[in-house]
This record gives C-alpha cells, sequence and structure tokens, in this order.
C-alpha cells in the first residue's frame, strides 16, 4: 500500500484514505499527550519548495516534519536562481543533487507537482497546484468531521462559496464522496461550475441549500487573486447572499451544524465575527489537525520506490483544468 507521491486524491483507494485518518489519530494521541518528537523520519530530509505565499499550509507542514525528526529546508524561491530564469527543471536537478529524500510543493501552475515527481527519486507532496488539488486539506478536512462522525456515510456536507477556483472543493469533495458522505455546492452561478458530477446537487439560493439538510457547513475563502473578472457586485453583496451573517448563525445554532473553513477567513465575507467564537466551528481543530494528518502522510510515502502511473494523473489534471471534476 506504500506510495512514492501524494499528488492527488482521485486515484487514492477507500483503504489508503481509511489508513492515514487511523494513523492520523494516533499520531494526534501523541502529540497532545506530551510527546513532542518521535525518530520515525530520523536521518531523512524534507524540502519546502513553495512558489505561492502560505502560512497555514507551510506551517504545518514544517512542525509534522520537525516532530518526526527530519530536517527542513525552506527553498526560498524569491531569492533563488528562479529569478534569474532558472527552469523549475533545472531547480529540480539542482535539488536532486542535494540528495533530499521529500519534496512539498505549492504552486499556481495545475499538474507541476506532477512533472516534478517524474524527475526525482524523492517522495513529491502536492501542498496545492493553481486550482486544481490540494489533497492534505481533503484528509484533514476528512480527519476533522470524522472526529465528530465516526461513521461519517450519510451525513452531508454542503460547500459554500467560490467553487469555481477551488482546488479545496475539488479535492475535499472527491474524498468526502469515497467515504460515503453527501456533498452538495451553493454559490454565485458565475463561481459554481455548470458541469459537475450528478452526485453533487448544485445551490444558487441558500434556503434551497439548507433545506438539503446539511450537517456540515464548509465555508470556501473568496480568492480574489484567481478571478480575473468581477464575479459578483461586491463582498458586501456576497456576505449578505451568501455569507454567514449574524441571523444565519443563530439559525445554524439552532440546527446543531458544525461550520468549517479552510483559511485565512474573510471576515465580513464569508462569516460574519461571531461564527470563531461558535461553540460547533470546527475551524481551529482543521488547523490542529493538519499537523497529525501531515505526520501521517510523510510518514507513509516511501522515497525512491515505484513511481505512480503519471499518464493517468496527466490526464485527470488536464480533464479538471477548467471545471470542477472530483
Amino acid at each position: 500500500m506504500a506510495r512514492k507521491d501524494l499528488l492527488d486524491i482521485a486515484s487514492l483507494q477507500r483503504e489508503e484514505i481509511e489508513f492515514l485518518l487511523d494513523q492520523s489519530t494516533s499520531f494526534k494521541k501523541l502529540f497532545t499527550h506530551s510527546v513532542k518528537k518521535i525518530p520515525a523520519l530520523e536521518g531523512k530530509s524534507v524540502l519546502m519548495l513553495f512558489y505561492e505565499a502560505s502560512t497555514r499550509t507551510h506551517s504545518s507542514f514544517e512542525v509534522a516534519a520537525k516532530r518526526l525528526s527530519a530536517e527542513v529546508t525552506n527553498f526560498d524561491v524569491a531569492h533563488s536562481s528562479i529569478t534569474k530564469g532558472e527552469s523549475v527543471r533545472e531547480t529540480i536537478e539542482t535539488l536532486q543533487a542535494m540528495r533530499t529524500d521529500y519534496i512539498i510543493v505549492r504552486h499556481s501552475h495545475p499538474g507541476l507537482p506532477g512533472m516534478i515527481a517524474r524527475q526525482t527519486t524523492a517522495s513529491v507532496i502536492n501542498a496545492g497546484d493553481g486550482a486544481h488539488e490540494h489533497p492534505t486539506q481533503a484528509l484533514l478536512d476528512a480527519f476533522t468531521i470524522r472526529e465528530k462522525f465516526p461513521d461519517p456515510r450519510g451525513k452531508k456536507v454542503l460547500i459554500i462559496g467560490d467553487i469555481l477556483h477551488s482546488r479545496v472543493a475539488r479535492s475535499t469533495s472527491t474524498l468526502l464522496q469515497k467515504l460515503g458522505v453527501e456533498v452538495a455546492y451553493l454559490g454565485p452561478g458565475s463561481l459554481v461550475p455548470k458541469y459537475v458530477p450528478e452526485s453533487i446537487p448544485r445551490f444558487t439560493d441558500y434556503e434551497a441549500a439548507m433545506a438539503w439538510g446539511p450537517d456540515v457547513v464548509y465555508l470556501l475563502r473568496v480568492q480574489m487573486e484567481r478571478q480575473d473578472v468581477q464575479f459578483f457586485p461586491s463582498v458586501r453583496e456576497y456576505h449578505r447572499v451568501y455569507g454567514i451573517t449574524t441571523a444565519r448563525l443563530a439559525e445554524i445554532r439552532d440546527r446543531g451544524l458544525y461550520i468549517m473553513h479552510p483559511g485565512p477567513v474573510n471576515r465580513g465575507v464569508e462569516l460574519c465575527d461571531a461564527v470563531m467564537d461558535y461553540e460547533r466551528s470546527l475551524i481551529t481543530n482543521q488547523v490542529e489537525n493538519g499537523i497529525s494528518i501531515r505526520m501521517a502522510v510523510l510518514d507513509w510515502l516511501t522515497p525512491g520506490g515505484e513511481f505512480p502511473k503519471q499518464e493517468a494523473y496527466t490526464a485527470r489534471q488536464r480533464t479538471s483544468s477548467s471545471v470542477i471534476m472530483p
């Protein structure tokens, strides 16, 4: 069951997902009981290769690697030869000579982690590639939900917001469906893809979506940086129509629903300030669970092992480059 790389969610079998979730539970028990470091990756090296800015994912991976006793190197893209015109391939050849064991990649170009994986014997982990995939975010989301619902089959998760540009929506919906969770999308018509699997209901009206009966409301960050045109009149209007307002939070509390968000939060856009103090908000749980999930992934992968079936991965990437296709 060992793999060399973690590039996407679609290629994972349910048994692999369950294994990673179970391992995450074990790792979380360790570091919540004062065992802050174990020698699982002692002598191994982890390279952080982030072409896009990141706080949560970057720091979570770094903490996870250090808790497994790995050596961590942060590759400073802003001050590297990349700014002088060096290609990604040339960069990887240089890094390969350093004999690193794991490369954690975030890049704005969909499919680039897969390209890197084909050129190195190191284990490559996709930490987000454009609007394509974010597999460890999906795993930590599933782990967070499973903590509240040990058997999540039949539960309903309503994903609200900028579905069109969201790698989180793609990865998380794919993984949740593999676990038997029902998923629906809600957002402005301009931000919900026209072509989604028939198994995912598509709503543009908040009240209709809530009538669907979700157990979890998952809010996505409105990603202004990925929108080349204006998809809605204003952030104030977006908050009024699709955000969790004070009145909607009261309804959510009465129904006992959980709230999730991958961060960073745009207060006053996706949600009101009061959500952060809501007793069933799982946003801080997601941050904490990111460490144990990433520990499990690093411990699971096998550097230098068999290369994944990149042709299949590349084909999936091409298919999903313009639409959300879990």
